[in-house]
């Protein structure tokens, strides 16, 4: 899984075919049901070029799409929130971030064993008790489409946005904060257990706000751009 997980990062158009010849190359003879299993179970859907974590509930209401031509040119005008897979030493956990789009600021993040909606209303409780966004943007996955977390959304007066089903970059400045987490920090650590996994993210995720400049951002920092500040 995690030799799955760092291939499909690399490469995230690699479904379960092309996986099993990476990794035949690399040594690992693994059978194409079991490659096909693993990836289901680390929520990597094969079709879409994107890692889909959450899945569609059917019964829950799909918000469309509002982000396509529109000019984002301030912070809290626009916020996105994904879901990834963290690989451990042993086992695994999900991630979920709260990101505003303008500045790339990470505001929250939370980690579960379990993908259920509880850690995504944590990470946006704590985000929501910093600022309120005019639109949060999301994938169609059962977590974000919830009455739960779309009833918080609605209760603040924002309005929701959601991507277009298999569309991977609707979402692009989130799948690129998953890249760079995931090779400036987790690939780079064998985390033995959560509480590790934890406190790694935590020193990393202050670094990209506070000290990684982004050149996207004119060399500035996440947060120096979230607040307004030119040095």
């Amino acid at each position: 899984m995690h030799l799955i997980d760092q291939q499909y990062t690399r490469a995230p158009f690699y479904g379960f075919r092309r996986m099993k010849i990476w990794l035949g190359e690399q040594g690992q003879l693994v059978n194409h049901k079991r490659i096909r299993r693993l990836m289901r179970l680390m929520g990597i859907e094969a079709i879409y070029p994107k890692p889909k974590l959450s899945q569609r509930n059917d019964e829950h209401k799909v918000y469309p799409y509002l982000l396509r031509g529109l000019s984002i040119d301030r912070p809290n005008q626009v916020w996105a929130t994904d879901i990834t897979y963290i690989r451990m030493r042993r086992g695994f956990v999900y991630l979920v971030a709260i990101m505003d789009w303008f500045s790339r600021y990470v505001l929250s993040w939370s980690v579960s064993v379990t993908m259920d909606v509880y850690f995504c209303l944590e990470a946006l409780e704590k985000a929501l008790a910093a600022g309120r966004p005019e639109i949060f943007n999301t994938d169609q996955g059962s977590q974000f489409t919830s009455r739960e977390f779309t009833g918080r959304l609605l209760k603040a007066d924002v309005r929701i946005s959601m991507d277009g089903k298999g569309r991977a970059f609707d979402n692009i400045f989130i799948e690129r904060l998953w890249r760079s987490v995931k090779y400036e920090e987790v690939y780079l650590k064998e985390y033995p257990d959560v509480r590790t996994c934890i406190q790694g993210l935590q020193h990393y995720f202050r670094f990209y706000n506070q000290e990684r400049p982004h050149q996207a951002l004119g060399y500035r920092t996440p947060l120096q751009v979230y607040l307004g500040r030119d040095k």
